[in-house]
C-alpha cells in the first residue's frame, strides 16, 4: 500500500508541473483572472465610484455608523424611523467605494529577451501586465501603461474606456526588448495615490527602482513588485557555457561545473534580499518563474492586499526546500 501510494503522488506531482510549464493563451489568461478582485492595500481617496473602501464617507449602500445630524447635514440621510423611536435625528454614515488608478510599468530591456529562442522572460511580463489590467479594468479602475526599453519609454496614460484591456495588449505586442534603460524614471510623474505595479527581472538599478518606488509608496501610493525569473536563471545547464550580459556585450563570464553552484548560491541570496528590501519598505513583492501560469500569477498579486499574495511560485517553494 506504501508503494501505491508513493506511485500516485508521483503522478499528482507529475500532471501538477505538466500544468504549470504548459503556455498559457491570453484567451485563457483572460478566462482565468475573469472575477479575481485586487483590492487596494489601503482606503483611497478618490472621488469617483469603484470597488475600492474609500477615506471618505457618505450615503453608500452599505452601512458604517450612526451620528448626531449637524446644521449643514443633507436631511436626506436622516434616519426617520430612528429619529421615530428616539426623538433624535440621526444621519447614516457609510463606507464609500472609489476607483484607484493603476499604472503597468513593464521592462523592456535586453535582460527581458531571456532565453533567446523563446523570450520566455518577455513574454511571461506581458502576460501577466495584460492580466493585470483586465483584473483591474474589470473594477472600473482607470489603467495606464508605461514600456521602458533602449528606445526609450511608450506610455498611455490611465484609461477607462471599453477595449483599454486590448490596447495595453497591442502595445506590448509591438515592442521588441533590446538596450538598456533604468526604470526608476517612468515612476517620476506618477501622482500620489496611483497603484503602480512593476513587472521586471529587477537586473540592473533594482536599488533605484526599490528607493523611487518607497517614494511613491510614501506619498500615498502602492507598488507592487512582479520579479519575472526564466527557469534557465534557477536552473542552468549543467554543461560549460558563456554567459554574456545581454545589455553589455562586453560582459562575459565562463560557467562551469565549479562556477555554477556559486552562481546558483549567489543568484538565490540576491533574490532574498531582493524581496527582504522591497518587504522592508512595506512594498509587495512576488517572485514569478516564467514556467508558472500567468493568470497565477496575477492572482497572487491580487492576493496582496488580503495577506495572500507574498507566497513564492511553486516550483521555487520546491527548490527552496
Amino acid at each position: 500500500m506504501r508503494e501505491r501510494r508513493t506511485v500516485r503522488e508521483t503522478e499528482r506531482h507529475q500532471r501538477v508541473d505538466d500544468e504549470t510549464s504548459r503556455p498559457e493563451s491570453r484567451s485563457a489568461l483572460l478566462d482565468a483572472v475573469r472575477g479575481v478582485k485586487w483590492p487596494a492595500l489601503r482606503p483611497v481617496a478618490g472621488a469617483l465610484p469603484g470597488a475600492h473602501h474609500s477615506r471618505l464617507r457618505g450615503a453608500a449602500p452599505e452601512l458604517s455608523e450612526y451620528r448626531v445630524y449637524r446644521q449643514g447635514d443633507d436631511p436626506k440621510r436622516i434616519d426617520w424611523r430612528l429619529l421615530a423611536r428616539s426623538d433624535r435625528a440621526y444621519i447614516r454614515l457609510a463606507e464609500d467605494r472609489s476607483t484607484v488608478s493603476t499604472v503597468l510599468i513593464v521592462d523592456a530591456t535586453a535582460s527581458m529577451a531571456y532565453p533567446e529562442g523563446s523570450l520566455g522572460k518577455w513574454r511571461a511580463a506581458c502576460d501577466v501586465a495584460i492580466g493585470l489590467a483586465a483584473v483591474a479594468h474589470t473594477s472600473r479602475d482607470p489603467v495606464g501603461l508605461v514600456v521602458v526599453n533602449g528606445d526609450g519609454m511608450r506610455q498611455m496614460p490611465p484609461r477607462t474606456r471599453r477595449g483599454i484591456v486590448g490596447e495595453i495588449a497591442r502595445a506590448l505586442d509591438d515592442v521588441a526588448p533590446r538596450g538598456s534603460r533604468s526604470l526608476a524614471p517612468a515612476m517620476g510623474g506618477i501622482r500620489s495615490r496611483v497603484r503602480v505595479a512593476i513587472v521586471s527581472d529587477f537586473l540592473g538599478d533594482a536599488d533605484h527602482v526599490r528607493r523611487r518606488a518607497g517614494e511613491v509608496a510614501a506619498a500615498g501610493g502602492e507598488v507592487h513588485a512582479i520579479h519575472i525569473v526564466a527557469d534557465e536563471e534557477l536552473d542552468p545547464p549543467a554543461r560549460s557555457i558563456l554567459a554574456v550580459d545581454p545589455e553589455d556585450a562586453w560582459l562575459m563570464r565562463p560557467l562551469v561545473a565549479d562556477s555554477r553552484a556559486a552562481y546558483l548560491e549567489r543568484f538565490a541570496a540576491w533574490r532574498t534580499e531582493l524581496s527582504a528590501s522591497w518587504r522592508a519598505e512595506g512594498l509587495s513583492y512576488t517572485l514569478a518563474r516564467v514556467s508558472e501560469p500567468a493568470s497565477r500569477v496575477v492572482r497572487r498579486v491580487a492576493g496582496a492586499a488580503l495577506g495572500t499574495g507574498r507566497a513564492v511560485a511553486p516550483d521555487v517553494r520546491r527548490e527552496i526546500r
